[in-house]
């Protein structure tokens, strides 16, 4: 706190995410997010600041509202009937939830690479280039510069180079992931949300996807969603642990996962429940 008595919004909503004295810039803000499905509440009153240039992990049980609440930063909970929301989220300042907020815009500054890998049925070239082509990128030179960029960004060029016009199908599942990851990339986003990245792949590529992770921080905020503890120790800066729609802690992962402030993290690490 500064001596005017000023507590910056990343200190007073995650006061244990940087070292003592240290307050990390928050690429996204959350105040007090609750959100409905019908009468049924998946997060209730959630608040935390998300640093920039981090990785981010939700951990918790089936059911605790990791992927609601992942969702909520692309605003991708819109697509369900009868979605009610409260609450702030701001990403770069902006409140995603303001009237007017263009949601085709927001989703190009959030990115999202899902659970299961969903190239789309076209070349591997036309999959990267997908993005960039609907937000104006027209000539073969332009595109073929952002498709090479995200494939380098997402280690797939090297692989991939001499069969560009091949289908995106024809990838093994890790290659399949990493096509999605340059895909989400190539238009440039603030922020990359993955929500369960690894969970349908091999131990191999799923190192590969983590080391592609630590990567990639450098240039985006990335949030993530694992039921894998380890994963999650072994990634992530920061570790938010969801349980029955709330936050019972966020902090610094190494904090979290050796000295949990709340009993329930504990529990949930230690292997007594979940």
């Amino acid at each position: 706190m500064d001596p005017t008595g000023f507590v910056p919004l990343a200190a007073r909503l995650n006061p244990q995410a940087a070292p003592a004295g240290v307050v990390e810039a928050p690429m996204v803000e959350i105040e007090r997010l609750s959100l409905w499905y019908g009468a049924k509440q998946a997060l209730r009153d959630v608040s935390m600041a998300i640093a920039k240039h981090r990785i981010t992990a939700f951990i918790g049980p089936s059911g605790c509202g990791k992927s609601t609440l992942l969702r909520c930063l692309n605003r991708m909970n819109d697509l369900v009937p009868g979605v009610r929301v409260e609450g702030a989220v701001r990403i770069g300042g902006l409140d995603v939830y303001e009237p007017g907020v263009d949601v085709t815009g927001l989703r190009k500054r959030v990115g999202m690479v899902f659970q299961k890998s969903n190239p789309f049925p076209k070349s591997i070239f036309e999959n990267v280039a997908y993005g960039p082509r609907i937000l104006g990128a027209r000539g073969r030179d332009e595109l073929g510069v952002i498709v090479e960029r995200s494939l380098r960004a997402a280690a797939l060029w090297d692989e991939v180079q001499d069969r560009l016009g091949d289908s995106a199908l024809s990838l093994s599942g890790g290659q399949q992931q990493r096509l999605c990851i340059a895909r989400a990339i190539a238009v440039e986003p603030d922020v990359l949300l993955m929500d369960e990245p690894c969970s349908a792949l091999d131990p191999i590529a799923t190192a590969r996807i983590e080391e592609l992770m630590l990567e990639l921080k450098s240039a985006y905020t990335i949030v993530i969603v694992t039921h894998n503890m380890q994963q999650a120790a072994r990634v992530s800066d920061y570790t938010g642990f969801m349980l029955l729609g709330e936050l019972a802690e966020f902090g610094v992962t190494r904090e979290v996962f050796t000295n949990p402030r709340d009993r329930r993290t504990e529990d949930y690490i230690t292997g007594r429940f979940g």
